[in-house]
């Protein structure tokens, strides 16, 4: 019988993710497995390659009419920003277009960078964040070629940049940074700077000035389907104002916006803040609430 213990550990876990047709895992030595899984790239956010395309267009345009018609529930200056973006009939078209384009250059940007001309390619170098997984189970992390100690004394950091920042820096994903995943400082500049470079330049996504940017398309999908829903008359499944949650901070100024008046910040000095964070960020990041957002309309 054995003798009774003092120490546990009881962490919650999470299921790996699947990949497709793809084994999640291998064996080498019996006590080292070899895990395949999907990492969510963190401050990035690329078009949706899942997009229906046609589909799309036509529920984004149905929708545009039902904002108008004051049966979407939207504020008013956030659909009057939102719908030239819907109304294009191209907004299901340009995200999956977009989406094929930045899986394309994402992948030949690794194997570039990875590359060396007489030796072995690189291994990648991961940083995860402090909650290591998302609500899909995907790994956060930047990812970047692993650098040799000497390189990295001798390479300055823009020289050797992550993988997720040469998707801003083509302007293949909208910068996307969560609070509390804030990148270092030099990091956060290197960031601010390449988006700003890329929306000015009208790189990528931003070479199209009406498209949606991804974390747009995904909100609008929620709010085609909750307003579909009250037009019909249907029992309500979920709360109305469920298909905005984030709240939003000006990296510049510190002030706090409400969900639904992020896009009087420009694109690249979004800092995203999720309701439970709320609380905790106002105080380490010293946010004042906009006066809107103190008073809402």
């Amino acid at each position: 019988m054995s003798d009774p213990i003092q120490v546990f550990w009881a962490p919650a876990g999470a299921s790996m993710p699947t990949l497709g047709d793809q084994p999640l895992i291998d064996i080498t030595d019996g006590d080292t497995p070899n895990l395949r899984m999907p990492v969510r790239m963190l401050s990035v956010d690329t078009p949706e390659v899942t997009a229906r395309s046609a589909q799309i267009d036509e529920e984004f345009a149905q929708l545009a009419e039902w904002i108008r018609k004051g049966q979407a529930p939207i504020d008013a200056p956030l659909a009057e920003f939102l719908l030239p973006k819907m109304e294009t009939g191209r907004a299901g078209t340009w995200q999956f277009q977009q989406g094929q384009s930045a899986s394309a250059f994402a992948k030949s940007n690794v194997t570039a960078r990875l590359a060396r001309p007489h030796d072995p390619p690189r291994n990648v170098f991961i940083r995860i964040a402090d909650t290591p997984f998302d609500s899909n189970h995907r790994l956060l992390a930047y990812l970047a070629p692993d650098y040799t100690e000497q390189e990295r004394r001798d390479l300055p950091r823009h020289l050797r940049p992550t993988f997720n920042l040469d998707l801003l820096t083509a302007g293949w994903a909208a910068p996307f940074v969560i609070h509390p995943a804030i990148p270092g400082a030099e990091d956060l500049a290197l960031l601010i700077q390449a988006a700003g470079a890329a929306r000015t330049g009208h790189l990528g996504i931003w070479a199209e000035p009406e498209t949606l940017l991804a974390y747009e398309y995904r909100a609008l999908e929620k709010l085609f389907r909750i307003t579909r829903a009250r037009v019909r008359g249907d029992e309500p499944t979920v709360p109305d104002r469920s298909w905005r949650e984030r709240y939003c901070a000006d990296m510049r100024t510190r002030v706090l916006h409400g969900p639904e008046d992020y896009f009087g910040v420009e694109p690249e000095y979004r800092l995203w803040l999720w309701p439970a964070d709320l609380r905790d960020a106002v105080s380490s990041l010293n946010l004042t609430p906009s006066p809107r957002l103190v008073t809402p309309a």
